[in-house]
């Protein structure tokens, strides 16, 4: 059997009045097509599931990207307009949850709001507008056009010479989309920010000293997983620690040969 992967949901309301939990398909499939896995979409709501219960349940997990934002109350700041919307509920369940797979080793991967979620659940905080920022470019998803349009590939990350993201891409630059309004403001405890954008915001971060697979990034790579090199990569990579963590073995750290 596959490892199962759960895909953190988000809260909607279909048609203004049917509460629903949701995920990308995008996600789904390149946790199938590319790591092997089996997709299982997680509603974040503790009133339905347990972390602990979560945690035997999936060998994995995928924190996705969401319109809601983290709740400024987890970094000690007051929610202003400019931090947009919240989905509290989420926030209750993955902030714990990604501690408890750091310190179990647990594999996770964080995209766009994950990457940002693994960065305050380590005590670190975040910019409520990126695009405000003196030297920033906007980084949100262009508001018209296709998907294609929107997940377009338009901005370059630079990794640390060396680093864990550049022996795992093979490369110290690469190029990926950007659809996010938020970012890293102070990195938390034990994070490191081993990838920029060309106008110095963080785009990849790992935990130093994580005993598993623990890697977060701010683009999207879901999006045409399996064609695009430097997604298939990062979702190849994670596959191989989600069969490593179902086979029982346990790595020792977060060296990627």
């Amino acid at each position: 059997m596959r490892p199962v992967v759960g895909i953190i949901g988000n809260a909607f309301l279909l048609n203004d009045q049917y509460p629903a939990h949701m995920a990308g398909r995008m996600n789904s499939e390149a946790v199938r097509d590319v790591s092997g896995a089996l997709p299982l979409i997680v509603p974040t709501d503790p009133a339905l599931v347990d972390v602990h219960e979560l945690m035997e349940a999936c060998d994995g997990f995928v924190f996705t990207g969401a319109r809601a934002n983290v709740h400024p109350q987890h970094y000690g700041e007051e929610p202003t307009e400019a931090h947009g919307a919240f989905d509290l509920c989420r926030d209750t369940i993955t902030m714990p949850l990604i501690r408890a797979c750091i310190a179990r080793g647990q594999p996770i991967l964080s995209i766009c709001r994950g990457f940002q979620e693994l960065n305050v659940a380590m005590g670190g905080s975040l910019h409520p507008e990126i695009r405000d920022l003196p030297g920033r470019v906007n980084h949100r998803m262009p508001p018209d056009g296709t998907i294609e349009e929107k997940f377009e590939i338009r901005q370059n990350v630079t990794f640390t010479e060396g680093g864990v993201f550049h022996r795992l891409m093979g490369a110290e630059v690469v190029r990926t989309n950007t659809l996010h309004g938020q970012g890293i403001k102070d990195k938390g405890a034990r994070i490191v920010i081993d990838g920029w954008a060309d106008d110095g915001t963080p785009e990849a971060i790992y935990v130093e000293d994580a005993p598993g697979f623990t890697l977060g990034v701010q683009w999207h790579p879901e999006y045409m997983a399996a064609q695009d090199p430097v997604s298939y990569k990062l979702f190849t990579a994670f596959g191989q620690a989600l069969e490593t963590w179902k086979c029982g073995s346990r790595p020792s750290d977060l060296k990627i040969a």
